[in-house]
């Protein structure tokens, strides 16, 4: 896609359209080096982008990579500040990238009056809902909020086996792949540890890595974690992460495969997942 008098290095197939790469990028950046790695991509494109940064969640060097102007570090409560932020960043598009500590969003928030009025319209409180909401609102201001794979298609799972060899018998992937879709389905988790036909572990409010741990505690030869995502999954907000802390804790927990769902699932750091994997003999299958 090219513009008369635009160089656009760097295409991704999860960016509109109509994307147009002079206009900015607000990156709403939480923890991890998620959002590290998107800002840097989105460099990259030669995009110019402008950085929302979360009050102790976004890594400090992050922040300092931005010009004093091009920055704003916010609670997570500040809808309202945010929404004046990307206004006056003069954004013509949002990405959020990178997680937000639960407790943060469930207990010891204190949200201004644009969070308070989202918080009480709600029905049902959770991540999802709470992250939906925000994207309306931003929406509404004319600012198009992204896909969260934008920019980083090289660090996505891909099908077949990425690493190692994946040696799980194909009634037990199945079998995996099924417990995880319906625990997504349920809304509980996106993720599970299975092994010859028994659950071991399902991801719930605790996360991934305390779910691989307790699973950890089984006879784990032959186990298998899978990840996936929802039926309805919104890419703007919820994407899937497997990067190295987890395979860490698969290390740790005795864990020797993962299947990932490919296309829907950022592998962060993928050369280095995949090389420290190979050297832990963890075997990692896209399906």
């Amino acid at each position: 896609m090219s513009w008369p008098g635009i160089l656009f290095p760097m295409s991704s197939a999860f960016l509109p359209k109509d994307f147009h790469p002079k206009r900015p990028v607000a990156l709403i950046a939480g923890r991890g080096r998620y959002p590290v790695i998107t800002a840097e991509a989105i460099r990259a494109a030669g995009v110019p982008l402008r950085l929302i940064a979360m009050d102790d969640e976004t890594s400090p060097g992050l922040i300092s990579s931005f010009p004093v102007k091009e920055r704003v570090t916010l609670n997570v409560g500040q809808v309202g500040k945010m929404l004046d932020t990307l206004k006056d960043f003069g954004a013509g598009y949002a990405l959020m990238a990178g997680q937000v500590k639960p407790k943060k969003l469930f207990h010891g928030l204190v949200p201004d009056l644009k969070a308070a009025s989202i918080l009480f319209a709600l029905k049902r409180r959770n991540a999802e809902t709470i992250f939906g909401a925000i994207a309306v609102e931003i929406e509404q201001l004319g600012v198009s909020l992204l896909d969260a794979r934008a920019f980083i298609d090289d660090h996505l799972a891909t099908p077949g086996t990425m690493c190692g060899k994946f040696t799980i018998d194909e009634e037990y992937l199945s079998h995996g792949i099924h417990i995880a879709r319906e625990i997504a389905r349920l809304d509980i988790g996106q993720g599970c540890v299975v092994r010859k036909g028994t659950v071991l572990a399902v991801e719930a409010f605790e996360g991934t890595d305390d779910m691989l741990r307790r699973a950890g505690k089984f006879k784990t030869d032959e186990a298998l974690f899978v990840k996936t995502v929802k039926a309805n999954q919104d890419f703007r907000f919820d994407v899937p992460v497997f990067g190295l802390r987890t395979l860490e804790v698969m290390h740790e927990a005795g864990l020797g495969a993962a299947a990932l769902e490919a296309g829907k699932t950022i592998v962060l750091e993928k050369l280095a997942v995949l090389q420290q994997a190979k050297a832990w003999g963890i075997s990692l299958h896209g399906f």
